[in-house]
């Protein structure tokens, strides 16, 4: 079931991020993305309605007021990659996420991976690097240095590692709650304390003008995206967090064929092969990372 949640999840966040590419214009990605999170608070409150409130100590106060200057951090810096770069070349790097969780989630929750899980989650790091391919014929390291020259790429590897704390403390947070009582809490708080910066980047007229004209691409992202944080919470609460976010980075390879169909990007073919080997990973990991 939790790799089912997981893929759900993946699903609707590469659908959400394509929807939000889509309407991003100069200088609005503040406001589009206050929006999103806006729109996917219903579907949240909604689910709300149904749930017990869980007795709630210090732990998870302290957990969830750690991890939101990351997360709004991550946002902003997610944000401005799908806005300056390729989805199929910035949305892969997200697979960096369960590496750095290896290290994470073993010194915050004790949890270990096996070896073969180990070696899926190379494969999805692996994939991330053959991404340039074409430039390995002026020697092996210079893809990472075509990659370092992108201003998405450099956004999106610190998104990773941020993710992999937040990734971390939710599920803290989640056992010190509940997995849909959780996001109940943290992401409305996010919306309020992302609020702010909104307001202080809508400098212009026209920008306020384009409030109304963001609004239905907005709702649709928004919706969408309160459905991946559902599928997300409910998956995270009955799995190991390495293992959970490395299925939902299975969005790189849904972003990467919505860039092709729907943006005109380019390099397909060493961009199929680096979503190629992460997908492979992602087997690994469903077939053999709970050690059988």
């Amino acid at each position: 079931m939790w790799v089912f949640l997981s893929l759900l999840s993946a699903f609707f966040l590469a659908s959400s991020d394509a929807v939000t590419k889509h309407y991003l214009r100069d200088e609005n990605e503040y406001m589009i993305t206050w929006l999103r999170y806006i729109f996917s608070l219903p579907p949240l409150l909604l689910i709300g309605l149904w749930i017990d409130v869980p007795d709630l100590d210090s732990t998870f106060w302290l957990v969830v007021f750690i991890a939101l200057p990351m997360e709004i951090l991550a946002i902003v810096l997610y944000i401005k990659a799908i806005k300056v770069s390729d989805l199929s070349l910035v949305l892969p790097f997200l697979s960096l996420t369960p590496v750095f969780l290896i290290f994470v989630s073993w010194v915050i929750l004790a949890e270990r991976v096996t070896v073969e899980g180990a070696a899926g989650i190379f494969f999805v790091a692996l994939g991330g690097y053959t991404l340039q391919a074409s430039s390995l014929k002026r020697g092996v390291l210079e893809p990472l240095r075509v990659l370092a020259r992108d201003r998405g790429v450099i956004y999106m590897v610190i998104v990773a590692l941020l993710y992999s704390f937040t990734s971390t403390l939710g599920k803290k947070a989640i056992l010190h709650s509940s997995p849909l009582f959780f996001p109940l809490v943290y992401f409305p708080l996010v919306t309020v304390f992302f609020t702010p910066l909104t307001l202080l980047n809508l400098r212009t007229k026209r920008q306020l003008m384009d409030f109304k004209r963001e609004l239905k691409g907005a709702l649709l992202a928004g919706l969408l995206y309160g459905m991946m944080i559902v599928s997300h919470m409910l998956a995270i609460g009955i799995s190991e967090v390495s293992y959970m976010i490395a299925i939902k980075r299975s969005s790189m390879l849904i972003g990467s064929i919505y860039g092709f169909l729907f943006f005109k990007e380019k390099s397909v073919r060493e961009r199929l092969l680096g979503g190629g080997l992460m997908f492979a990973g992602i087997v690994i990991i469903i077939l053999w990372g709970k050690g059988g």
